[in-house]
């Protein structure tokens, strides 16, 4: 079983993710209800659970103000937001885990399962880079948190080559001809790319960056060199959008 307290201010919202909880995920036993940041704290510190449900938007002290009340966070936090897409944005950029409201069971399912497969609890650099583009100052982060097997990696946006399907995993292929992969789908790893505006989507499997490339071979839809000398095949239907960050 997972111990787990839920930390929300609206009662509807604590009866609701319980329900959820109770139908969908039998494996989860909640320890705790609270209805303030403060009440949450307490039976932090006193319960000891692996898993916390946090509201970010609490009076008096919100979601992201409790945590850095706590000198070491040593369980899994699943965020529960009705924040904007921008927002969702940063979450997924940290690769920390959210719900937004109003919670569906199949979302939740995908969460708490990501929970149990977690080898190590969220970092004070995560929350700091979530925390940071909430606040509308992520741009001053230069780092991709990429989700792996044992946790995460922080990668400097400008070491990443190029990106490449392969199921529901992506490798990362890297200035330092490391290669990571990634427990997330090619389409999640693009919307964590967003961001930074050298990187593009050249074909299904492939996602590049443009600093990179070395040359462009003309074809249907042609194939590009990267500057490690892998080749990267381009989707006709993504030719001409690449062709004009060359032109």
């Amino acid at each position: 079983m997972i111990r787990a307290i839920l930390i929300d201010d609206e009662l509807n919202s604590i009866e609701t993710l319980s329900i959820l909880l109770a139908n969908y995920c039998p494996e989860v036993e909640i320890i705790d209800k609270c209805m303030s940041a403060k009440k949450g704290l307490e039976a932090i510190e006193s319960l000891k659970p692996e898993l916390v449900f946090l509201d970010i938007e609490m009076p008096i002290m919100n979601g992201f103000e409790l945590l850095e009340q706590i000198k070491q966070i040593n369980f899994c936090i699943i965020f529960t937001t009705s924040y904007d897409q921008y927002a969702i944005r940063a979450f997924q950029f940290s690769a920390l885990d959210y719900l937004l409201k109003p919670i569906g069971p199949k979302e939740l399912v995908n969460a708490v399962s990501k929970v149990q497969s977690q080898k190590s609890f969220p970092s004070a650099e995560q929350l700091n880079m979530l925390m940071g583009r909430i606040k509308n100052e992520g741009r001053s982060f230069t780092k991709v948190a990429v989700p792996t097997a044992e946790g995460f990696e922080l990668i400097p946006s400008e070491e990443i080559i190029f990106c490449e399907a392969t199921d529901n995993y992506t490798y990362f292929f890297l200035k330092s001809k490391e290669k990571i992969i990634a427990c997330r789908t090619l389409k999640e790893i693009e919307t964590r790319l967003n961001d930074f505006e050298f990187f593009i989507r050249v074909h299904h499997s492939y996602i590049i960056n443009l600093n990179e490339v070395k040359k462009y071979v003309r074809g249907d839809g042609g194939y590009l060199v990267m500057c490690n000398g892998a080749t990267v095949n381009v989707s006709r239907n993504r030719k001409d959008a690449l062709l004009k960050w060359f032109s």
